[in-house]
């Protein structure tokens, strides 16, 4: 009896972690699951032990290849580079785009396409110099984290599901060891109290075991014959590189990253920064600014650059978008993430998902322990009204 009560309390405490995902009240008890409660507090972190302490973001971005994020962008707007200028030109001067002769336009689009190329690349240069401080990367994952609240639930389900699987079978060895104390002081002392008062007991002492051996001891240590390690600390290496996969496929993608630049605490310096690399194809083409200028005067003319500018930053959700692009860099940042992960000390690398469970871990154990106790007087019932 001790050991399933030991299985089943581990078992609880394993699913009380992940379940509910959203916060639910049961009359004057209310539970989130410890890990989405602390999901957001869990990824500050991470991204304080990994991408703060050993590097920045501008680190990850030169290893992107800015190469391929040039030729991303030009891959989706030259296509539609026509079609652009014509959506700004109607929305600002429609009458004076309609009454352009043909062959302006066709120069006008012409000069466009020339000078995209090496705007293109003087911008990206410029957002890797400055990323940075573009993007608040705990702003991004608080976000994300808030409007999917699962999301850190299948990251530690995949990169521990052989450590939780254990904790939880581990459960009905301790429960049977806890058992077999309780064997003699039963059949010497068969007072109604002991039984419930042990189950209690094995039901937290089983649960704070299992929580225990996740996470310590931090370093490989010799008991006996066996060789001990916190569970998740001895796979440090595969659960990095899991935990770096997800994170980068889920949380830090080209798309996302680029949404928080744009709307993002620092949006406006990115705009300014559009702004200067596209304002060249506008001052430099001699065609469109005499035209504008003749036609709509100097206010016009600002006023289409503004809506130019206004273009670029609306395209960037789109350039990004593209599933392919951002499923072909996403083993780069994992790659990045999991190499600062596996060069981690054990304790910065259980700092990274020790709070998940730290905060909460007592009142999982005293779940146990009165699940535990109801299995004692159950069993005491039996017993009594046993023919």
């Amino acid at each position: 009896m001790a050991a399933i009560v030991g299985w089943c309390t581990n078992w609880l405490a394993i699913k009380m972690s992940f379940y509910p995902v959203n916060r639910m009240d049961f009359g004057i008890f209310s539970w989130q699951g410890v890990i989405p409660g602390k999901a957001e507090k869990m990824a500050h972190i991470c991204i304080d032990r990994t991408l703060v302490q050993f590097g920045d973001l501008n680190a990850v971005y030169q290893k992107l290849e800015p190469t391929r994020i040039v030729e991303q962008v030009l891959s989706q707007v030259n296509p539609r580079l026509d079609e652009y200028i014509d959506e700004v030109m109607y929305e600002i001067q429609p009458v004076l785009w309609d009454n352009l002769p043909n062959f302006v336009r066709r120069r006008i689009y012409q000069w466009a396409r020339e000078q995209l190329p090496s705007r293109i690349e003087s911008l990206v240069e410029d957002f890797g110099d400055d990323l940075a401080e573009l993007v608040d990367l705990k702003a991004l994952l608080s976000r994300e984290l808030q409007t999917h609240p699962d999301l850190m639930n299948r990251i530690f389900q995949e990169a521990g599901s052989v450590e939780l699987r254990s904790v939880i079978n581990r459960g009905f060895v301790i429960g049977g060891i806890l058992g077999a104390v309780i064997v003699p002081l039963w059949l010497r002392y068969p007072e109604p109290w002991l039984l419930p008062s042990a189950g209690f007991v094995v039901g937290f002492v089983t649960n704070w075991l299992a929580i225990t051996l996740i996470f310590r001891p931090l370093k490989p240590t010799r008991v006996g014959f066996w060789k001990i390690q916190g569970l998740f600390l001895r796979r440090q290496s595969e659960i990095s590189d899991v935990w770096s996969r997800l994170v980068a496929q889920e949380l830090i993608t080209v798309e996302k990253v680029a949404d928080a630049m744009v709307h993002g605490q620092h949006g406006d310096r990115t705009r300014a920064i559009i702004q200067k690399h596209l304002r060249p194809l506008l001052d430099n083409s001699v065609v469109m600014k005499l035209t504008a200028q003749v036609t709509v005067g100097m206010t016009g003319y600002t006023d289409l650059k503004k809506a130019m500018n206004n273009k670029a930053v609306s395209a960037t959700q789109h350039i990004f978008s593209d599933p392919r692009f951002n499923q072909e860099r996403a083993p780069v940042v994992a790659a990045v993430l999991a190499e600062q992960m596996k060069a981690l000390e054990p304790k910065e690398f259980q700092d990274v998902l020790r709070p998940a469970f730290k905060e909460e871990e007592f009142k999982l154990m005293l779940v146990g322990g009165l699940l535990g106790a109801l299995a004692g007087a159950l069993q005491w019932g039996v017993f009594l009204y046993w023919p």
